[in-house]
């Protein structure tokens, strides 16, 4: 699943690179992010992308130091991003629990807000960029980025980025992306691959609602793609 994805994701960047000229992509950690990476890493067909007018986001982070290695930017560069010739100022990694805003979660997630925004021209609508592609690992929670089943956060409509507290899953304390930030992006691709998901993505593809079930409120304006490997689709 994910060498087929790294292939789709290639091709997604080459078009839209030839369409605008550059191209916005928001990346997941976890398992099945990771390797999604991994094999972008591995693939011949990554030097067809001009890396150096790559945006990468992040649709959340572990609200940890920032060489921490549970953070998905730390992650994601011993994966991928330390083999690409990409441009630092495109790089958007969210705020670390060391950096200027301290231990203060919403202000943290207030900057990112606020570099989105920058990014995205001052629009109408949201304030996000119209990401040409945002990945989202699918936890077997149903779980995206770090919108957790009846937490507050899965109900957030004016924001763009929250500080999240008492995540379910560690860290406690993490940033994320809203669903209406999500929503804003052109194509939202979830993932998710293991025998572990199967029952997550029943019930997402069910209609439960976003509430009950976060992955079934996430998807793009223009194409929403589940790429999930026989297990996971069982």
């Amino acid at each position: 699943m994910a060498q087929a994805t790294a292939a789709r994701l290639i091709t997604r960047i080459v078009d839209a690179q030839a369409a605008r000229g550059t191209a916005s992509v928001v990346l997941t950690g976890g398992r099945n992010g990771n390797a999604l990476l991994a094999a972008v890493a591995a693939s011949p067909a990554r030097d067809a992308v001009d890396w150096a007018l790559v945006d990468l986001w992040w649709g959340d982070e572990r609200f940890v130091p920032a060489a921490d290695p549970d953070r998905n930017a730390v992650q994601a560069r011993a994966e991928l991003l330390a083999q690409l010739p990409l441009d630092p100022a495109r790089v958007h990694e969210m705020p670390a629990s060391d950096g200027v805003d301290g231990s203060d979660v919403e202000a943290a997630a207030a900057r990112y807000a606020e570099e989105l925004a920058k990014a995205a021209g001052g629009g109408s609508g949201l304030a996000v960029p119209a990401f040409d592609v945002l990945l989202l690992g699918v936890g077997p929670d149903t779980h995206v980025a770090s919108l957790f089943p009846e937490h507050p956060g899965v109900r957030e409509t004016d924001l763009t980025v929250i500080g999240v507290r008492g995540s379910p899953k560690p860290p406690p304390v993490r940033i994320s992306l809203t669903l209406p930030a999500i929503r804003a992006a052109r194509e939202v691709w979830l993932l998710a691959a293991g025998e572990d998901k199967a029952d997550a993505v029943a019930l997402a593809l069910s209609g439960p609602g976003e509430v009950q079930a976060p992955a079934s409120g996430a998807y793009g304006t223009e194409r929403t793609l589940w790429l999930l490997d026989r297990t996971a689709a069982a």
